[in-house]
């Protein structure tokens, strides 16, 4: 018997809405076993980003190979990859792990308060080195703006600017279109040639988004693990932001933007 094993490679968030935190919440939540993956440790909490600090690719590279050659995930979920190093490092150990299992990646640039994440070089290498390997990509407006290097300001950019980074060797794309405003936000799903599917949900306000993108993704890495497929994947972990987003709404968590309800509904860790 065996539980879901799902990793994320991440950074820390201190106040516990976003990047390590989020995914290890969202993994459980989801009746999966959660590992991770240090990159980086922010000082941060509902107000903002305070300080990054790297870690070390040696220690990255030797938390990567001690859970992949041992507990063997049948996910990935990656996150904030602030330098170039942690690129090669990642790389590396995807390809030796023989690129086998699902991978979905959240080009995390620009933390919600606005505080950069990422070095400019770096956006580089996560194109030309990350994007062949990996099952999805998940930049939020903000980030495919970047990706795509054009404008963003309707559904019909946010598809044009998904064909673009498909075009730049992305397999599949989700373009979240959260930060556009509107009382319906749709979000562009392409995976290859395929032609674009737009996945409509309703707007729920809440002063509580902090993490939004963290949660997604690694919802994604879950659901995959579990054996949907990645559209199906996608749209389960869609409805499971949803809800925690309504869940989390009203709650105060400091004075700023607070997190989402990772436990409004957990499952019970699934053994197989």
């Amino acid at each position: 018997m065996n539980y879901i094993n799902v990793l994320t490679i991440a950074g820390s968030d201190s106040g516990g809405g976003a990047g390590i935190q989020a995914d290890l919440k969202t993994f459980s939540a989801l009746g999966c076993f959660g590992t991770s993956v240090i990159t980086a440790v922010t000082a941060q909490n509902t107000m903002g980003v305070r300080s990054v600090h790297g870690i070390p690719p040696e220690l990255i590279k030797d938390q990567l190979q001690a859970v992949l050659e041992d507990i063997q995930p049948v996910a990935i979920k990656i996150g904030m990859i602030n330098r170039v190093e942690v690129v090669d490092v990642i790389e590396a150990e995807l390809k030796a792990y023989g690129n086998k299992v699902p991978v979905i990646l959240d080009p995390v640039m620009v933390a919600t308060s606005g505080h950069k994440l990422i070095e400019p070089d770096t956006v580089t290498q996560l194109i030309d080195k990350l994007f062949p390997l990996v099952s999805l990509v998940t930049p939020n407006i903000d980030e495919a703006i970047i990706l795509a290097e054009q404008p963003i300001f309707n559904l019909d950019d946010m598809v044009a600017a998904g064909r673009k980074i498909i075009g730049k060797g992305a397999k599949a794309v989700l373009v979240k279109g959260g930060h556009l405003s509107g009382p319906v936000i749709y979000d562009v799903y392409i995976a290859g040639n395929e032609e674009p599917v737009i996945l409509e949900s309703a707007f729920i306000a809440s002063k509580n988004l902090h993490g939004t993108g963290c949660t997604l993704s690694s919802a994604i890495a879950a659901e995959m693990g579990k054996g949907n497929n990645l559209l199906a994947a996608v749209k389960n972990a869609k409805q499971y932001i949803a809800a925690a987003l309504q869940a989390g709404s009203e709650i105060t968590t400091g004075a700023g933007n607070g997190p989402l309800n990772h436990f409004f509904n957990p499952s019970k860790l699934i053994v197989q």
